[in-house]
């Protein structure tokens, strides 16, 4: 019976260090698969801390866009406003000035036309001449 008893120890004692030899391979899985879901959620937390940055930039460069458009367009009316009358001034300053000058101009051109006309005639005739 002693012997049985022993035995019986040694049976316990060999599954009691199976089980624990057991339990640690267990908790060295779940430590690896903490230390897995730990870095994954980390790259995961970087990665959308660097989308809600771009994110946050793109509205910013959008709000500075409207910004300065709201500045600008007073000042383009403005500019605007102050630019109409002078290029009507400007246009009718130069209407006179350029009526003139076409004026001076029409003699001149009429005289090439004609001359260029008289010219064609005359390398029509000898053109016909040289035909003939």
């Amino acid at each position: 019976m002693k012997f049985a008893l022993v035995a019986v120890l040694v049976v316990l004692a060999l599954a009691h260090g199976n089980e624990a030899a057991d339990a640690n391979a267990e908790i060295e899985r779940l430590t690896q698969y903490f230390q897995d879901l730990s870095t994954k959620l980390t790259s995961t937390t970087q990665e959308l801390v660097e989308a809600l940055k771009t994110h946050e930039l793109t509205a910013q460069a959008q709000t500075y866009l409207q910004d300065s458009k709201s500045q600008l367009e007073p000042l383009a009316e403005k500019i605007h406003s102050q630019i109409k009358p002078l290029a009507a001034n400007m246009e009718e300053q130069l209407k006179p000035l350029a009526e003139s000058v076409q004026a001076q101009l029409k003699p001149l051109a009429d005289s090439v036309q004609a001359q260029m006309e008289d010219i064609f005639r005359k390398l029509m005739e000898q053109t016909k001449a040289i035909g003939q």
